[in-house]
């Protein structure tokens, strides 16, 4: 009898670009396949076909992660084709301001997206990594989350939802096979960093990288590929032991600036 190998499956949200682009390759270098979640469908697609191009296996799905009923409807769609071993909720905005320059409408959108986001991801997967008794569910917080950082009010407490999301689901779900993690990352050098400074220091773009990477005491921002390979390491079985726990990765920011 030949035993063949099951490829696994993994879920990439925010998938097209910047952090969530880099762990879809990443994870498509070890012949997993990937399933990129964007709200930019061609955007995922060129995600898709860079993968493809370097011998991996991927698909687009185009979805709005804070509508639940267009979540859920993609995940019953998915989940008759595929069998998702690997979650990641990596799709996430940011807001700057404190609790006076944060209007309702802001807080809204951020707690809708990197809150009910997460919430309606994990609730459209949860029921087939318990039946399959096996999963892997990776959330990217942030270091926002265990430390006061100035003018993210809307931000922080999103965060900190996340990484408090992933201790709950890591401990009601750890007889069922299934590991819940979350990711801490500092500043990480990805579009987003790029069009803010574009937007709001045009004039002084160089001088402001410089502070913003010197705000990690390394002395840099990480990179997405750096996220990645966390990424990639916990959702290996080399990562078997490790469940309910938050990885900072931010260049000494959390233990180390003060």
């Amino acid at each position: 009898m030949v035993v063949v190998n099951k490829i696994k499956v993994a879920l990439v949200t925010g998938g097209a670009s910047g952090i969530g682009k880099s762990i879809c390759l990443r994870l498509a270098l070890k012949k997993i396949k990937v399933l990129v979640v964007d709200l930019n469908l061609a955007a995922a697609q060129e995600t898709v076909e860079e993968i493809i191009n370097e011998g991996g296996n991927a698909e687009a799905y185009a979805v709005d992660v804070s509508n639940n009923g267009q979540v859920l409807e993609l995940l019953k769609n998915i989940n008759e084709e595929h069998t998702i071993d690997i979650l990641i909720n990596n799709a996430g905005v940011a807001h700057i301001g404190n609790i006076e320059q944060t209007s309702e409408s802001d807080l809204d959108r951020l707690y809708n997206i990197n809150v009910k986001g997460v919430y309606n991801c994990i609730s459209g997967t949860i029921e087939a990594m318990k039946a399959q008794n096996s999963g892997v569910i990776i959330n990217m917080a942030s270091v926002a989350s265990s430390v006061g950082i100035a003018d993210r009010f809307a931000y922080s407490m999103t965060k900190g939802a996340v990484l408090t999301m992933t201790y709950s689901v890591a401990k009601d779900y750890i007889t069922n096979g299934i590991r819940c993690n979350c990711i801490s990352p500092g500043r990480v050098h990805t579009p987003f960093v790029d069009n803010f400074l574009e937007k709001n220091y045009a004039d002084n773009k160089d001088e402001m990288f410089e502070k913003l990477s010197k705000s990690q005491p390394i002395g840099r921002m990480g990179a997405p590929d750096e996220i990645a390979a966390l990424v990639d390491y916990l959702c290996s079985d080399d990562a078997a032991f490790i469940t309910g726990s938050n990885f900072p990765i931010d260049g000494g920011f959390v233990t180390l600036n003060n």
